[in-house]
């Protein structure tokens, strides 16, 4: 990898946060204060500050779904994805797309899972058999 994202944005609760991202997740925690904290993100960086988190609302179509938008994740090998899947049912987090595949049988077959963390933030999980697969058309 030659180049990692960096996110920030918006929480209600350190506490919640740094159960869900580390219990649930299995993310690392990194740096923090009293206001915000950092984690590594399957090799990304999350900075998570208090404050109010945006809205979403179910208007993206993806096929014959109305899913959370705004939203970021990530693409995972498909034994991640599933260890992440089990935790995340597990914990009993709700989903707003359980976990399911997506374009069965054709280019860019995935499968995916849509949820969100304490505070509303949405998040997509895709799970892949074939990485070479993801810009597949």
């Amino acid at each position: 990898m030659t180049a990692l994202f960096h996110y920030a944005y918006h929480v209600t609760s350190l506490e919640s946060t740094r159960l869900f991202y580390s219990q649930v997740l299995g993310c690392t925690e990194g740096r923090s204060t009293d206001t915000w904290v950092d984690f590594d993100f399957y090799g990304h960086q999350l900075s998570l500050h208090l404050g109010t988190p945006a809205t979403t609302t179910n208007t993206g179509r993806v096929g014959d779904h109305l899913v959370p938008m705004p939203h970021f994740g990530l693409i995972l090998p498909m034994d991640e994805w599933q260890k992440v899947a089990k935790r995340l049912t597990e914990a009993n987090v709700p989903f707003d797309l359980a976990p399911s595949v997506r374009f069965a049988g054709q280019p860019g077959e995935q499968w995916t899972m849509f949820f969100k963390d304490p505070s509303g933030n949405a998040l997509e999980l895709k799970g892949f058999k074939d990485m070479a697969q993801v810009y597949a058309k």
